[in-house]
């Protein structure tokens, strides 16, 4: 089975307080002390948000680690990723860390991480990274439209309670035909996809939500999805 968890905020990189997310995508691993790698290329692989994961993970009990490209990068950048259960992609430049995937071929090697059963997650553009495109603010002065890796159908906005502007920037794109339909998450709020299909919306906040968009005859159509919440998570 394919799992991809979407984070459009939260986790332990903004509230380390309440790690509920971070514990539901442990939980889909489906294995005690989960072996999970940390990309951190969107945030130019800062040592502070590397060591708020490890932290984080290892008060969950999981076996983390962390891939880095510009220093210290393993000879067997393939064989690392394929031996997790799950990878986590922190928040940051999405424009710069597709780039740079694709000049070392993690693209590929995600994907067939994916269709092994590694479970596939992250916060921000870390979420955007697993859909067609998605609403970035990795280009100065704008929201605009990036392409992504294409593992799910559609477009993605995180943060859509948390950056005000975001909301009217997807909408106006939208109806110009500028982004493909696609889905929005609040901060605190994860979208669980499983063999492309979502398969559930889970939040760590009980007035987060979750949203399905698309063109509509009137103007932009805005469901809101049913979302379970979880307990606290210390």
């Amino acid at each position: 089975m394919e799992q991809i968890i979407a984070l459009g905020g939260g986790g332990f990189s903004m509230t380390p307080a309440n790690l509920a997310l971070d514990r539901y995508v442990l939980d889909q691993c489906q294995t005690p002390s989960a072996k999970v790698c940390f990309l951190g290329q969107a945030s130019a692989e800062s040592s502070d948000y590397a060591l708020r994961f490890y932290r984080a993970f290892s008060r969950l009990g999981a076996q983390p680690s962390d891939l880095t490209l510009y220093q210290g990068t393993p000879h067997d950048i393939r064989g690392h990723l394929l031996r997790q259960d799950a990878i986590y992609v922190g928040g940051g430049n999405t424009l710069n860390m597709i780039a740079l995937w694709r000049a070392w071929g993690i693209d590929q090697i995600l994907r067939e991480a994916l269709a092994q059963g590694v479970v596939l997650a992250g916060i921000s553009a870390g979420a955007i990274c697993w859909f067609e495109e998605g609403l970035s603010d990795s280009r100065p002065g704008a929201f605009t439209t990036v392409a992504a890796l294409g593992f799910l159908a559609g477009s993605f906005s995180p943060h859509f309670d948390g950056e005000p502007g975001r909301r009217p920037r997807f909408h106006e794109l939208l109806q110009q035909g500028g982004i493909r339909p696609g889905y929005a998450a609040d901060d605190d709020v994860a979208l669980h996809f499983r063999d492309g299909q979502l398969h559930r919306v889970v939040t760590a906040r009980a007035d987060a939500l979750a949203y399905g968009l698309a063109p509509g005859q009137d103007g932009v159509r805005e469901e809101r999805l049913s979302a379970e919440l979880l307990p606290p998570q210390a």
